[in-house]
């Protein structure tokens, strides 16, 4: 069932004070009712960098993008998984070279380091995959920055660690640490966390 939660303006703060701090030309991608928009808006606007709007017929056709990626230089991309690979198969298809490229952010669902993902980065060795985590409670929790040599990524990438401002804990059914390597339940505290349902429990999984 989906949830309903309360994001604060301080959750989007905090997790924007773990993005880079470039001044990078960013493709605004994704729809405004998609979280991952206040971070393409907000990163240009913190920095001083240049926020590159689609069309929507642009937007839904990888193909078109990728030409539109290239004739506007755009430096920085954020794409949940499933598009990233959709992205990199189109790619591979047309070849088309995205010099510009320094920084994609990937997060919503389990990053996999797919062969088409790694032969994408290999023909663009100056882009950075960062891969993220946020679980419905929370806005962005933890950060990864994959090596620049896609030969050496796992096949399943970690999430990373916590962002700034922000603990994870993994506990067992007693709420107590869990040994290192054991499974538990994965608990978060601090800055990002929601405010709560929106006195709707019904909303709640």
């Amino acid at each position: 069932m989906p949830k309903g939660v309360e994001m604060s303006h301080g959750a989007l703060v905090n997790s924007l004070a773990g993005i880079g701090t470039s001044k990078l030309r960013t493709l605004q991608f994704a729809t405004l009712n998609f979280d991952v928009s206040c971070q393409e808006l907000f990163i240009c606007w913190k920095d001083g960098g240049v926020l590159v709007l689609v069309r929507e017929e642009t937007r839904r056709h990888f193909s078109d993008l990728l030409e539109f990626i290239e004739r506007e230089a755009i430096e920085r991309l954020f794409l949940p998984f499933v598009a990233l690979n959709h992205f990199a198969e189109v790619w591979s298809a047309q070849r088309v070279q995205l010099p510009s490229l320094r920084e994609l952010y990937t997060a919503g669902e389990r990053l996999q380091a797919t062969p088409l993902l790694r032969t994408f980065f290999e023909a663009h060795p100056n882009a950075r995959l960062i891969n993220q985590y946020g679980s419905t409670e929370i806005s962005v929790i933890s950060e990864h920055h994959l090596a620049a040599d896609p030969s050496c990524w796992p096949q399943m990438p970690h999430v990373g660690r916590p962002i700034v401002n922000t603990r994870v804990y993994l506990l067992d059914g007693h709420g107590a640490p869990v040994p290192f390597g054991a499974v538990g339940e994965l608990y978060i505290g601090g800055a990002g966390v929601a405010r709560g349902y929106l006195n709707r429990p019904e909303l709640t999984a």
